[in-house]
């Protein structure tokens, strides 16, 4: 069964929200984030990406980007100003982006739940992020980025849900990339009432946010350390999360680009994934359905197509696209044999769409 525990978040006020609510830190280069925080001290890239307030070429993972972050957090606390919830609370949180919506229930996730996989992951970190992630944490004594979740539909949680987005919200505003983001407080007995209904739920799926969720793992196990007595109740023991029913969501790819190809040639490589592969006439850049891929190369997009008895068997992890790609091609053509390590593959957000690739 799934925890959600209510909360007293530390948000801004109403009036401010639109002003510091900012793109999640890992979609965006230091060069874009400074651009887009540029003339808006409350963006909370400021306090996700502190290294956008230092001089050009400061290490993103240097001690003075750390102490920057901390110094900016209270800065944006004190100038929104940002103030603590009186109450725990749940959150019911919708998006919408162009004709697509999805509303889901922001609030913390059992750690222990995601050690004993009731929280379920489908990607492998990498170490440095997490370090990053871990020492952010530390250093704000915050969790400042959720998680994103998902679960089966489940009709109960729906009409609660439903019932809170009747009310007025709390914050409603359209960000500049034209997604709107909507909010309602839900306090009290109503928190408590669907918290519960998430105890039957069997799973929560991790959908986006690995690197979040284990480094609020990490995070947990130093501040633990460093307790002289624990009960379980404490902060550090949940993360933030904000979970979204199966049924409504939207999920965007998050493409790979390989730096080289392992000493071949573009045309050895395209040889090599047409023995191993079905090719696709006029490939798409945005593969069309499950077990195509599409590859850019040598000026032009290529598709091909794994066969049904190609992907991989041995359960629903394995036999992901994601999956099949690593085993069969990145793995032995290009070399490439833990993605958390190897420097020579970066992962770019679909949101970012496929000329971000070009």
């Amino acid at each position: 069964m799934a925890t959600v525990r209510p909360f007293p978040a530390l948000r801004p006020s109403p009036a401010a929200a639109a002003a510091v609510a900012a793109v999640p830190y890992d979609v965006v280069s230091t060069e874009e984030a400074r651009r887009l925080a540029a003339g808006n001290p409350l963006s909370f890239l400021h306090v996700s990406r502190p290294e956008i307030d230092l001089p050009d070429g400061t290490d993103p993972f240097s001690d003075a980007v750390y102490a920057k972050g901390a110094e900016n957090f209270e800065k944006v606390k004190r100038e929104a100003p940002m103030t603590a919830e009186g109450e725990a609370c749940l959150y019911v949180y919708r998006l919408r982006m162009g004709e697509h919506e999805q509303t889901g229930v922001a609030g913390c996730f059992s750690l222990d739940e995601y050690d004993t996989d009731v929280i379920r992951k489908h990607e492998r970190t990498r170490r440095d992020k997490e370090d990053d992630r871990t020492r952010h944490m530390l250093a704000l004594r915050a969790q400042t980025g959720p998680v994103f979740l998902a679960y089966r539909d489940r009709a109960e949680i729906d009409g609660q849900v439903g019932r809170a987005t009747r009310e007025q919200p709390l914050f409603d505003f359209t960000a500049p990339d034209g997604i709107s983001h909507t909010l309602w407080r839900v306090p009290g007995e109503a928190a408590g009432s669907l918290a519960e209904q998430f105890r039957p739920v069997p799973l929560v799926y991790i959908a986006d946010g690995h690197h979040r969720a284990a480094s609020a793992a990490r995070a947990r196990g130093e501040l633990a350390a460093a307790s002289s007595r624990r009960t379980g109740e404490e902060p550090w023991n949940f993360f933030l999360g904000v979970a979204f029913p199966a049924g409504q969501l939207r999920i965007l790819p998050y493409n790979r680009v390989v730096k080289d190809l392992n000493g071949g040639s573009s045309e050895d490589f395209l040889a090599a994934l047409k023995e191993k592969f079905s090719p696709v006439e006029g490939a798409a850049a945005a593969p069309r359905r499950k077990g195509e891929f599409s590859v850019y190369l040598a000026g032009k997009w290529h598709g091909f197509l794994m066969s049904p008895g190609g992907v991989t068997t041995g359960g629903a992890i394995s036999s992901l696209d994601a999956s099949v790609l690593q085993e069969r091609v990145l793995g032995p053509l290009l070399g490439i044999g833990d993605v958390r390590t190897d420097k020579r593959i970066d992962f770019i957000g679909g949101a970012r769409g496929t000329e971000e690739l070009e």
